[in-house]
């Protein structure tokens, strides 16, 4: 048993080429061999957004705080609040973050296949993010 206390780990910031605005990203978990799974709590100040991404065996989000937005390739901007689990199918191109007047955390947990769990791509535009619910 190992138990990682609240507050051990050092607080990141969001990279530049991975999002837009201001994240935090709080680690909680990693994946130990044999197991694949990685978790982190994310932090979106308002506005704040990922790029879009795939993960190669998908992801899954629970939202904790605040207010945000995702949204998979090709479907709505969908709003999502405290106590909802948002599923990505392994390789979905999607993207998630906060609303625009609102901050939004989440836990993230994605497993890597081959040493990998994300694949990051292009930005969201602000025409993309705006057309969501809540992002006016």
């Amino acid at each position: 048993m190992e138990i990682k206390r609240a507050g051990s780990q050092p607080s990141a910031k969001g990279p530049a080429d991975w999002f837009t605005g201001t994240v935090r990203i709080d680690p909680l978990f990693a994946a130990s061999e044999p197991a694949r799974a990685a978790g982190n709590a994310v932090t979106f100040e308002p506005g704040a957004r990922t790029a879009w991404h795939t993960h190669p065996l998908g992801q899954t989000l629970v939202v904790t705080a605040g207010c945000g937005l995702a949204q998979r390739e090709g479907g709505p901007v969908e709003e999502i609040r405290p106590g909802d689990v948002v599923q990505f199918a392994p390789g979905e191109k999607h993207w998630h973050g906060a609303a625009a007047t609102t901050a939004m955390t989440h836990i993230a947990i994605q497993e890597a296949l081959d040493g990998r769990a994300v694949e990051w791509m292009e930005h969201v535009s602000d025409d993309e993010y705006g057309a969501g619910p809540g992002s006016r």
